[in-house]
């Protein structure tokens, strides 16, 4: 067999091998091509026709393929110009995981037909460096002796690089070091390892932790690398004895020093760890045993404290040897020498004596006044014998000397026990020693209240707004004063201050309890009748002489939506129907009628407004929501039926709204008729002891009453008050209004009956109504001095007027 290698041109990085073998007159062609890795998706690698001989113009129609082996799409082939290209990115790593594979071959498949021919072809994927090296664990952890000889041998993991040949691990590196080094050991599968030597002894002592750094290089071009963290703890051993601070101490102590008082605390260090550096202290057999019996030694902190009293008389100087030993196998061990020195002391402490002492005493008590005498004494002589004796700089009170060691306790400032009830006195008394001595003794001095302190409300005005119709015995507010005085000086009793008014006293109209205060009120208020009351209320101590102090309370009746608007106009003799007539003729916009309600409430509860409740055709009239006019809209005509019903509702404003109804029955009639605002009164013929007469002489004669019962209240008032007072607005409960609304005079043509009510409504409402005669001849009246405070507002025509609410 016979075999020729061609080698055809390519693109970068690819070479081309053909392969012939001849046998048996059957030619058997190979193609061979080799592409690094990792090309570009689209890079063509050959021309399949040109190397295969093909014909480029007759390619197309003999339907040239590829397949590839496993059915992996990396490669196609341009069936019109016979490009082998790359459809997907080639890993050589991925297409032979195996490591030991030395060679990464793609066999394909390229039929044509037209005749039918298959060639076969191979694909080498070269290897190129893009892996770097990495570690299986990043950080090594080595824990080595500080005895361990030179030359030991540690092992280290590997490094691997999925890349093969060349590419691979070729060598590693180690981070400088004085103690360590690495040696490079090869495989049979030529795998590079590291073994890490040490080439110095180590000393915890000195470094306790070596970080290192092994780097693993491939042998790529351009070359990668891979690190790993060596981390190497040196163990400890007992190679260093304990060690004091000093080898001799020299140390001062004053005579008489507490038991159990820290003398001085030795120190010894050792540079191992764990036991090896744990160290117990001891005294050695130099040490006396006076100085064991006085001083202690604390064998775990080396702590010498005083363990019996030290007498400078008795005993000056004390000399002890004192053994540092650790707690290693092979234990070392260290001493040092103390030399105690006694120091003689002021050793007697000031004494003091509280000969007198007077308490509890009444905090008014005079300045200069003696509480209490005491003596000092100190037991020691010359400058340790002298004694001071001083209080508190903050303290109302003064020491003053009386003779030789002897001082009295007087009041320098006044005293309040409502600002401090108890004083916690503590005398000092100090020598002069060196370092001096002091002692002190603290005694409680208590102050008994006295009645200086008046009752005190937390406000001078109180204003309490109470919604009328109240329940009798309903508690208005609770009054409460404070007395920061003691017992009896601090209990209050709470009085109403007694005041007239209308012959009523206060005590009839509210009531206090006189233990807590609360206010209550003894029977229901109307606020039609009562608006507000003024009066006081009297705070009293139970002290001797007693104090006390008042109060102004302020009560405001406020309003309630409890009275139903009351239908004045048009008049109903009987029931709630009321008949009228009205020319068919009648123009639009004609007045046909008005209504008028009154409320005797106030502000919103007594706005009224008027609506249709019923109405026969709603495009006939109209009725106007503020006064009450019902207006034509347009002219009747023959259609419209003769007689209309209009039922009007008023309403007041109130939570919740109250209402009244009436209901006016319109007739239209074909006669002429005077239009209203012409319209005359016909007098009336009735008999004097009519039931209507009798009403009206009923009325005109209580308020004549009404009117002489208030100014005689008017006149008593003001007799009681010379001034007025400037803590309540004016009463809005006398007859005749205060208000300062400006006074409208109009006129209103009426008949009696509609004058009376109207009188009646008006006179309920505290205004005073005068019924004057018309100049003209007639039976006609007016009614004049209408305040406009009512919310109404006269307009005059002719002489009928009508009454309107403001809009």
């Amino acid at each position: 067999m016979a075999e020729h290698r061609i080698v055809l041109p390519c693109k970068r990085y690819v070479s081309v091998f053909l392969l012939f073998s001849a046998t048996l007159n059957t030619m058997y062609a190979v193609t061979h091509y080799s592409i690094p890795e990792e090309m570009e998706e689209g890079s063509v690698i050959a021309n399949l026709a040109s190397d295969l001989g093909l014909n480029m113009n007759s390619l197309s129609k003999r339907k040239m393929r590829l397949d590839v082996i496993a059915n992996t799409k990396y490669l196609d082939v341009n069936k019109e110009t016979g490009e082998l290209y790359i459809v997907e990115r080639l890993d050589r790593e991925s297409l032979c995981p195996t490591k030991t594979a030395t060679s990464c071959f793609l066999k394909m498949d390229a039929t044509i037909e037209n005749p039918i021919r298959m060639f076969n072809i191979e694909l080498e994927i070269m290897d190129i460096n893009d892996n770097a090296p990495h570690f299986r664990r990043d950080t090594m952890d080595l824990d080595i002796s500080e005895s361990t000889p030179v030359g030991e041998r540690f092992s280290l993991n590997n490094a691997v690089d999925p890349d093969v040949g060349s590419n691979t691990v070729k060598t590693y590196h180690l981070s400088e070091s004085e103690h360590f080094n690495i040696e490079i050991q090869t495989g049979r599968d030529g795998a590079k390892f590291a073994d890490l030597i040490l080439k110095k002894a180590l000393d915890r002592e000195q470094q306790a932790v070596h970080n290192l750094i092994l780097t693993a290089v491939d042998g790529g071009v351009p070359a990668r690398s891979g690190t790993a963290n060596i981390i190497v703890r040196v163990l400890d051993t007992n190679d260093n004895a304990p060690k004091f601070n000093t080898d001799t101490y020299k140390i001062d102590i004053m005579e008489n020093s507490p038991i159990g008082s820290l003398v001085v605390k030795l120190n010894a260090t050792d540079l191992d760890e764990g036991t090896n550096s744990e160290i117990t202290y001891s005294y050695s057999l130099y040490t006396s045993e006076k100085t064991q019996g006085t001083f202690s030694l604390n064998a775990n902190n080396g702590e010498i404290t005083v363990k019996e009293m030290i007498n400078y008389e008795d005993f000056r100087i004390y000399d002890m040897e004192v053994i540092a030993t650790d707690k290693g196998a092979n234990s070392l061990s260290s001493q040092c020498k103390l030399t105690i020195l006694v120091t003689d002391m002021n050793d007697n402490h000031p004494e003091m004596s509280i000969k007198s002492f007077q308490s509890p005493i009444k905090e008014n008590v005079a300045i200069d006044t003696v509480i209490a005498v005491v003596s000092v004494s100190d037991k020691d002589s010359g400058e340790n014998g002298i004694v001071n004796i001083h209080i508190a700089d903050q303290l109302p009170f003064a020491l003053r000397e009386s003779s030789d060691n002897y001082y009295e306790l007087v009041v320098s400032q006044p005293l309040d026990r409502e600002k401090v009830p108890e004083y916690e006195i503590t005398f000092t008394v100090t020598d002069r020693g060196s370092p001096p001595l002091s002692d002190n003794e603290t005694m409680t001095l208590e102050l008994l209240d006295v009645n200086d302190n008046v009752p005190q409300f937390p406000q001078s005005f109180y204003t309490i707004p109470v919604m009328e119709n109240n329940a009798p015995g309903a508690l208005l507010s609770s009054l409460t004063a404070f007395d920061p005085d003691l017992h009896e000086n601090q209990y209050l009793v709470y009085f109403i201050i007694e005041k007239e008014i209308v012959n009523t006293s206060m005590s009839m109209l509210f009531s206090i309890n006189p233990e807590n205060g609360n206010l209550y009120a003894l029977k229901t208020f109307d606020y039609e009748i009562e608006k507000e009351f003024l009066f006081h209320i009297e705070a009293r101590d139970s002290g001797v002489p007693p104090l006390s102090s008042n109060v102004t309370v302020h009560i405001i009746i406020v309003d309630q939506n409890d009275n139903t608007p009351v239908i004045v106009s048009p008049w109903r003799a009987h029931g709630s129907v009321v008949e009228e007539k009205i020319p068919r003729s009648t123009d639009k916009g004609s007045l046909v009628s008005k209504v008028i309600a009154i409320d005797t409430d106030s502000v919103q509860n007594s706005r009224i407004t008027y609506q249709f409740l019923q109405v026969t055709d709603a495009t006939l009239f109209s009725l106007d929501q503020y006064n009450g006019e019902i207006r034509t809209m347009r002219m009747f005509s023959y259609r419209d039926p003769r007689h209309q019903r209009l039922v009007v509702i008023a309403k007041d404003n109130g939570e919740p709204a109250l209402s009244a109804t009436v209901t006016i029955k319109l007739s239209t009639v074909e006669t002429a008729v005077k239009a209203y605002s012409d319209m005359t009164e016909v007098p009336l013929e009735y008999d004097i002891f009519s039931d209507l007469n009798l009403y009206l002489v009923i009325g005109l004669g209580s308020v004549s009453f009404l009117l002489l019962i208030t100014i005689l209240v008017t006149c008593v008032l003001k007799c009681q008050k010379p001034k007025p007072s400037n803590a309540a607005p004016p009463s809005r409960n006398s007859v005749i209004s205060e208000r300062n609304s400006t006074i409208a005079d109009s006129t209103l043509v009426s008949n009696d009956a509609y004058w009376y009510s109207l009188f009646l409504a008006e006179t309920r409402k505290g205004k005073l109504v005068v019924r004057q005669p018309v100049p003209k001849a007639g039976s006609r009246y007016i009614v004049s001095s209408l305040p406009r405070s009512t919310g109404l507002t006269e307009t005059s025509d002719s002489a009928a007027s009508t009454l309107q609410y403001p809009k």
